[in-house]
């Protein structure tokens, strides 16, 4: 079996398709499957092309036994729409003329959205490689874009939507990130094979061996109870909530807050920390996913929040799982399909209205006053990542559905 990745997030860039994308391509070579990846040159979330990729049109190399065929893309740190768009296409046009240096028919093409056209680029390589097209879907856009009010020009809406229905039609399999994104395309498009394909974690990253000397390196006390929000500072996130539960808990001196990541927000949050005279907010640029284990490590309980828009009751945030792996609680600020797993059903920490900063506020205090409740919410949500979303067991899951759509 032969299978090419079109994504335009691949390592070294960090992030949920780039850590969910390369922990599947490794596990599905353990199975014998010949997997070949054809990326952008890495440049997110800085919107900056890493050393040593500058300056190329087209570079290939092996990672992690894999082939990768990069090709050139459009970056800048102007976060209009129009800068978006160039970055965008100009990827779907480079993805298109780099993968004539992919040698031999494949069986399938597996295309990541978001972003939407790249399904363009991905479905033609596809014919051409005779390969059965899959379409794999982390984020319902358009319909997220609208929501949050990023896309507003009802035109290129029309077209976004009708673009998105044509390339669920001639998929023949569409593989969603979450239950609730399987769901809303199987209730707009009923005739469209769709498999949950979700987030997970290698359980020999997060083991309870390793060593942390993060705290003290960056002069933290023992003593201190730190929340860590680590990922994309984006619109979806609304992480102004963060902030104003530290303005709340500003008396509470051995309470910080850690937000790691970069992205279009920053500056915005950074000014509100700022204005609202915050000391108890520390901020770190993004790092290699490498890393991750002995900070999490370190930290004692992780926020994770999104808008309360009903778009996001059928999200899973990739950032729980590292987490929960590490036997850190989380406090959830989803609703839906995230609550019901990792709060009802696995008893993996506490849930907090989205947007409610009073309510993060009592739940950051209860956590914190309750040691034990903290300790047992870690070790339930190790347990369960362990069981459930377990990423050689999701591979193997894949491995069989493609199999059936081979015979």
């Amino acid at each position: 079996m032969r299978i090419l990745f079109v994504t335009q997030y691949y390592f070294p860039e960090t992030g949920a398709p780039q850590n969910r994308l390369a922990g599947l391509a490794i596990e599905l070579k353990k199975k014998g499957v010949e997997v070949e990846v054809l990326t952008a040159m890495p440049n997110y979330p800085r919107m900056e092309i890493f050393e040593p990729y500058k300056g190329k049109f087209s570079f290939s190399e092996t990672v992690n036994d894999i082939k990768v065929y990069r090709a050139w893309i459009f970056t800048s740190k102007n976060r209009s729409i129009f800068a978006r768009l160039l970055n965008y296409f100009s990827f779907v046009l480079s993805s298109f003329i780099v993968s004539f240096k992919v040698k031999g028919k494949f069986d399938f093409v597996l295309c990541e959205s978001p972003p939407l056209f790249l399904g363009i680029s991905a479905w033609f390589i596809s014919k051409r490689k005779k390969a059965r097209f899959i379409f794999n879907v982390s984020d319902l856009w358009p319909e997220s874009a609208e929501k949050l009010g990023l896309v507003t020009n009802a035109f290129f809406l029309k077209l976004a939507y009708k673009l998105e229905a044509w390339l669920y039609r001639k998929s023949s399999l569409v593989s969603g990130q979450t239950q609730g994104i399987c769901k809303d395309i199987n209730t707009r498009f009923p005739g469209v094979k769709t498999h949950w394909l979700p987030n997970g974690i290698d359980p020999g990253r997060f083991n309870e061996g390793i060593d942390s000397f993060w705290r003290a390196e960056n002069h933290f006390n023992k003593s201190d109870f730190i929340l860590l929000y680590a990922g994309i500072i984006g619109h979806a996130q609304g992480l102004e909530i963060i902030l104003l539960a530290a303005e709340k808990l500003k008396g509470e001196k051995d309470i910080k807050f850690v937000l790691l990541g970069d992205g279009p927000e920053k500056e915005k949050l950074l000014k509100m920390t700022a204005e609202l005279q915050l000391s108890n907010v520390f901020y770190f640029n993004s790092i290699d996913s490498t890393q991750m284990p002995a900070i999490v490590k370190a930290i004692d309980a992780a926020i994770i929040p999104l808008k309360k828009l009903d778009l996001f009751k059928g999200a899973i945030p990739s950032k729980i799982f590292e987490n929960l792996a590490m036997e850190k609680p989380i406090l959830l600020g989803v609703e839906g399909e995230a609550k019901d797993l990792f709060i009802e059903q696995g008893r993996c920490g506490l849930f907090f209205i989205p947007e409610n900063a009073d309510d993060l506020t009592d739940k950051i205090l209860m956590l914190k006053n309750n040691r034990a409740l903290a300790l047992e919410l870690g070790v339930n949500g190790r347990k369960y990542v362990n069981q459930y979303f377990n990423r050689e067991k999701i591979a193997s899951d894949f491995y069989s559905v493609l199999s059936d759509l081979l015979n």
